[in-house]
């Protein structure tokens, strides 16, 4: 499918890994500068669905050699746009804002195209998902509201370790117990996510929050696969109800480079709330990262979630940058 005499907007599964290893490279070199994460397993991971040559998406070409990429997954009715990246081309495109160039952008724009226009007529797909992280908001909104999707502002603040650290102190109301995570705790902590997030902003974004299913996938998209870093069991810990046995708070972490540490999952179950949980695991969570030589820790909040902010900025953290989460879903007419 040719977008111009320079530049080729190709089925991403006719390309094996190792072509699209220099732009892969390249987005890694933008996660270390602009999140201090270290891509590499997010790449080597990527390089795997690649190379099974059924990753859907697209591939930006110039001289025959890949310059961008855009693809998404299948969750059962669901398509999630896992990310987009291009490096500047040195030809034109049409409609390109450079003379004689098409800028990074507006390839990762012609790829977001080709792959919305793929997913919106698909028929099997009821709802899109994407959460592009990397790229400042507003970077790519247009096309996707154009689309119809909803898009959803999302911050990404990170909070800076000093030594000076010492254990936080554990004072938990009565019949409470704080323990560190274990396998376990997998099915519990599904339910108690599940329950955490009714009606909360966060379900409208990823709707694995809504089903106690989607909330394992969740959980072992964290916890057994390197779908944000590398799962720290240390940083990780639950707060149990013994009278119940059940989770009703916890934390989880992962390592996301030597110096950083990030925050995948904090909640609270509603009947719990009010009581310092979250701030209580939010620092214990912060002490065992800077006890493995963490310099940062980091995480995500919705920008309308002000009382999770409120939190957070109580807590140290600031706001390094702020990206969007688009979601469209298919409306079906009633069967009469």
């Amino acid at each position: 499918m040719a977008t111009g005499t320079s530049i080729e907007i190709l089925d991403l599964r006719h390309f094996a890994a190792p072509m699209l290893r220099p732009v892969l490279e390249a987005e890694g070199e933008l996660w270390r500068e602009r999140l201090h994460w270290d891509y590499r397993a997010s790449a080597k991971l990527l390089m795997q669905y690649l190379d099974s040559h059924m990753l859907p998406g697209y591939a930006a070409i110039e001289a025959e050699q890949p310059i961008g990429y855009v693809f998404s997954v299948y969750e059962e009715t669901k398509a999630v746009i896992g990310e987009v990246f291009a490096m500047a081309g040195t030809r034109g495109l049409p409609g390109a804002p450079l003379d004689g160039a098409a800028s990074a952008h507006h390839i990762e724009e012609t790829l977001l195209k080709h792959l919305l226009e793929l997913l919106l007529n698909s028929p099997q797909v009821d709802r899109i998902e994407a959460q592009l992280l990397l790229h400042p908001s507003g970077s790519h909104s247009g096309i996707f509201r154009s689309a119809g999707f909803e898009v959803f502002r999302r911050l990404f603040m990170v909070q800076i370790l000093s030594g000076h650290w010492t254990p936080p102190a554990v004072n938990l109301p009565g019949g409470l117990e704080l323990r560190p995570w274990s396998e376990e705790d997998l099915a519990p902590a599904a339910r108690l996510i599940c329950e955490a997030y009714r009606g909360h902003p966060d379900s409208l974004i990823n709707d694995q929050y809504r089903t106690v299913h989607g909330s394992t996938r969740f959980l072992n998209n964290i916890v057994r696969f390197a779908g944000c870093g590398t799962f720290a069991a240390p940083v990780s810990h639950v707060v149990v109800d013994r009278t119940r046995r059940e989770p009703i708070a916890l934390v989880l972490g992962s390592r996301v480079s030597p110096q950083s540490g990030h925050i995948t999952q904090l909640c609270v179950h509603p009947a719990y709330r009010r009581r310092g949980l979250a701030r209580l695991l939010l620092s214990i969570a912060a002490f065992c990262f800077m006890r493995q030589g963490a310099a940062e820790i980091s995480l995500t909040v919705t920008e309308a979630n002000t009382q999770a902010i409120g939190l957070y900025r109580d807590e140290g953290y600031t706001c390094n940058h702020v990206f969007d989460a688009s979601v469209w879903q298919r409306h079906r007419s009633a069967s009469l």
